[in-house]
C-alpha cells in the first residue's frame, strides 16, 4: 500500500507540474461552461431548447472534463514508458496491480477536483442567470460519476500502454470528439433520434452523460438513472480489467 501511495503521489505531482494539465483539465471545461451559457442566453425561450441550460450543461461538462483526464493518463504513462522510467521501476518490489493503482488513483482524485471546480462555477452561473440548480444533486453527482472517471482513466491507461507518446494523444483526441458527440454533451440526442441515437446507445459515453444529468436532477427512474449506472459500473470494471491485463502483458514483455 505504501508503494502504491508513493507512486500515486509522484504521478499526481507530475501532472500538477504540467501547465497543460491545468489548462485542459480545469480551465477548458470552465471556458466551455461559460461559452455555452452565453449561447443559451441567445436562444429564445419559445424554442424549448434546454441542452445548454446550466442544470443540463453541468452534467455534460462533468463528463467532458473526464475525457481530458483520460488524455493525460495516456500521456503520462506513454512518457514514463519511453523514458525507461517504468522499466527501471520494474526491478522494484512493485507488482502490476501497484502500477495500475498508482496511475488510476491520482487521475480519479484529479477528476473529483475538476468536478468540484466545475460545479462551483455552475452554481455561480445558476445564481447569475436565474436558473435553479440542485446543490444536493451536484454533491450526489460527484459520487455517481466516479465509475465514469474510472472508465476514462482506464481507457487512458490502455492507450498509454499500447501507443507511444506521439500517438496516444492523437488517439485520445479522436475519442474525445467522438465521445462528445455520442455522449450528447452539446446537443439533444433524444431530439435528434434516428441512427445517431441508436449508435450512441451502444457507446458508454451516452450513459455517462445521462447518469450525470439524472444525478443532478435527483431523477432515479430506471431509464435515466438505474440503467446508465449499471452500464457505467460494468464498463468501468471491464475496461479497468482489460487495461490491467494489457499493462501486465507489456510489463512482462519489457522484463524479458
Amino acid at each position: 500500500m505504501n508503494k502504491t501511495l508513493a507512486f500515486s503521489k509522484r504521478n499526481l505531482l507530475e501532472m500538477a507540474r504540467d501547465p497543460l494539465s491545468w489548462i485542459f483539465c480545469v480551465a477548458f471545461p470552465l471556458v466551455m461552461l461559460v461559452i455555452m451559457t452565453i449561447v443559451n442566453t441567445a436562444i429564445p425561450k419559445e424554442s424549448g431548447m434546454t441542452i445548454f441550460r446550466i442544470d443540463n450543461l453541468a452534467g455534460g461538462i462533468a463528463v467532458f472534463g473526464q475525457m481530458f483526464v483520460m488524455l493525460f493518463t495516456a500521456i503520462g504513462l506513454a512518457k514514463d514508458r519511453e523514458s525507461s522510467f517504468l522499466v527501471r521501476l520494474y526491478s522494484s518490489p512493485m507488482k502490476s496491480i501497484d502500477f495500475l493503482a498508482g496511475y488510476l488513483l491520482p487521475m480519479i482524485v484529479t477528476a473529483v477536483i475538476q468536478l468540484a471546480v466545475s460545479f462551483i462555477a455552475a452554481f455561480v452561473i445558476a445564481l447569475i442567470t436565474g436558473y435553479e440548480i440542485n446543490i444536493s444533486g451536484l454533491l450526489f453527482c460527484m459520487v455517481m460519476v466516479i465509475p465514469s472517471a474510472l472508465m476514462f482513466s482506464s481507457i487512458g491507461l490502455l492507450f498509454g500502454t499500447l501507443f507511444n507518446e506521439k500517438a496516444a494523444p492523437g488517439i485520445c483526441s479522436i475519442l474525445i470528439s467522438v465521445g462528445s458527440m455520442l455522449g450528447g454533451i452539446w446537443f439533444d440526442l433524444e431530439g435528434v433520434g434516428g441512427i445517431m441515437q441508436k449508435i450512441a446507445k451502444c457507446m458508454p459515453f451516452y450513459y455517462a452523460t445521462k447518469l450525470a444529468r439524472a444525478s443532478i436532477d435527483l431523477d432515479f427512474s430506471k431509464e435515466s438513472f438505474v440503467i446508465p449506472l449499471i452500464v457505467m459500473i460494468g464498463c468501468a470494471l471491464l475496461i479497468t480489467v482489460l487495461a490491467g491485463m494489457v499493462f501486465g502483458h507489456r510489463m512482462r514483455s519489457d522484463l524479458k
